[in-house]
């Protein structure tokens, strides 16, 4: 092989290589390991985690520590969904496309919405096919998106623009909230869609049907970034009268694991079917008149057409769409209520306290919020997080890696699992890292008038 490429030795293969960039001599690896030394040795290592396994876990921020009950877990480590792969034939595949025909249905009655599609890879690139159907189904550029859509998202929307579909025009927050006047001024001839959050990024409940009313007066589409649970104890946005609604479904079974994987949930209007990307799941009848399902409206997808594809995703998420599946099947409506409103009260129960704290408060206001909520701290949100380490609490989100001009603020999130004795345990550390910062000012706050 080397004489046919037209080299003499292995070596001259990475000769491009610096020679300061090279390893000489042999790697510094120990020697090797019988099988149980090594599971010790990984089982070392992941003690040091600092996981929600053994922390008490307030992170938020798109990802969230809900309880992933067993029975879940037992049917998606069955060997016949953890392999299965695409469901093109129909004919061995019955089992496969009759559990995404429910994960549709049921997708598609939690948004409020009457079409919903097989998934998608995760919320963020949801939201940017939201923007891409928006722009062909008006024809028109520009998409208005909510300074309240979460960074991350903001992101993959400027790749996808950054194609010449569309461009992005951000409308700032006001008092934490997007403002349906801030939209009406900028919506035009030219504007696509509005592109907003139910609850948005920092938890704010937004008011979804003035947002949907300004978008549709002006031609424009209302395209809503949804939280699966918060959508339990207020109007899904179907409801409020947007035109797609999308968001991510790991809150519905699909265990944290370090940020992935992830399943987006996308959801439209019967008008829009044809525009709809990704796998849709039907329902039909065989020669003897017995029910099956099949995949449908295959043209719009790539491997189809793809000159005349209108999004090049063309796969889903397939067993974490599974794990949805199960879980609100498992939960039921009143089930998720029932988690949605625990997590509400827990969220509120911890943001009294925690504002309570001399130094701290609602950076937000009097803003209305559901299982998530920032706090402005009397000094880094970074030093009070590896603080609260000592105390087993992974404390929230310092929202200074979204903005540098916050590095006081930090993202808290509380979900059904958290109990008392965390919540009460984190404002004791809260309260006394604010008395570390300011003690003088602490002590005088504490003293009677």
């Amino acid at each position: 092989m080397l004489e046919r490429i037209g080299v003499a030795r292995l070596e001259d293969l990475w000769a491009s290589i610096p020679a300061a960039f090279r390893v000489a001599g042999p790697l510094p690896l120990p020697g090797p390991l019988a099988e149980y030394e090594i599971a010790r040795r990984f089982e070392e290592w992941g003690a040091q985690n600092a996981d929600s396994g053994r922390f008490a876990c307030f992170l938020g921020a798109g990802i969230y520590d809900h309880f992933v009950p067993a029975a879940l877990r037992a049917l998606t480590g069955r060997s016949e969904f953890a392999t299965s792969y695409t469901p093109y034939q129909p004919e061995v595949a019955q089992g496969t496309l009759q559990v995404i025909f429910e994960y549709q249905s049921m997708i598609r009655e939690l948004t409020g919405m009457e079409v919903a599609n097989a998934s998608m890879y995760d919320a963020a690139t949801a939201a940017a096919e939201g923007a891409q159907l928006a722009a062909l189904a008006t024809g028109r550029r520009r998409i208005l998106v909510s300074g309240g859509l979460h960074p991350h998202h903001r992101q993959v929307l400027a790749t996808y623009a950054s194609a010449g579909n569309f461009t992005i025009d951000e409308v700032p927050l006001e008092g934490g909230r997007s403002v349906p006047a801030a939209f009406e001024r900028r919506l035009g001839a030219d504007a696509a869609a509005i592109l907003w959050a139910q609850p948005n990024f920092e938890g704010i409940v937004e008011n979804g049907r003035a947002i949907s009313e300004a978008a549709q007066a002006a031609g424009a589409y209302s395209v809503a970034v949804a939280d699966p649970i918060a959508v339990s104890v207020i109007a899904p946005p179907g409801e409020d009268g947007a035109d797609v609604v999308v968001g991510e479904g790991q809150p519905l079974g699909v265990s944290m694991s370090y940020g992935g994987p992830l399943v987006g949930f996308f959801a439209i209007r019967k008008r829009d079917v044809r525009r709809l990307p990704g796998r849709l799941a039907g329902a039909t009848v065989d020669l003897d008149g017995k029910r099956g399902y099949v995949l449908t409206l295959q043209t719009r997808e790539q491997h189809i057409r793809r000159e005349r594809a209108t999004s090049n995703i063309c796969t889903n998420q397939g067993l974490m769409a599974l794990a949805n599946t199960i879980h609100l099947a498992l939960l039921g409506a009143e089930g998720m209520r029932d988690v949605a409103l625990q997590c509400l009260e827990r969220t509120h129960y911890l943001a009294e306290r925690a504002a309570a704290v001399p130094g701290v408060s609602l950076a937000n206001g009097e803003a209305p919020f559901v299982r998530e909520f920032t706090l402005r701290l009397p000094g880094p949100a970074e030093e009070f997080v590896r603080e609260a380490l000592d105390r087993r609490l992974l404390a929230g989100v310092p929202l200074v890696r979204f903005d540098p001009k916050r590095p006081n603020d930090l993202l808290v999130a509380v979900t059904e699992k958290r109990s008392k004795e965390e919540m009460d345990r984190y404002v004791e550390a809260l309260a006394r890292w604010a008395r570390s910062r300011h003690p003088a000012k602490a002590e005088a706050s504490a003293c009677p008038s």
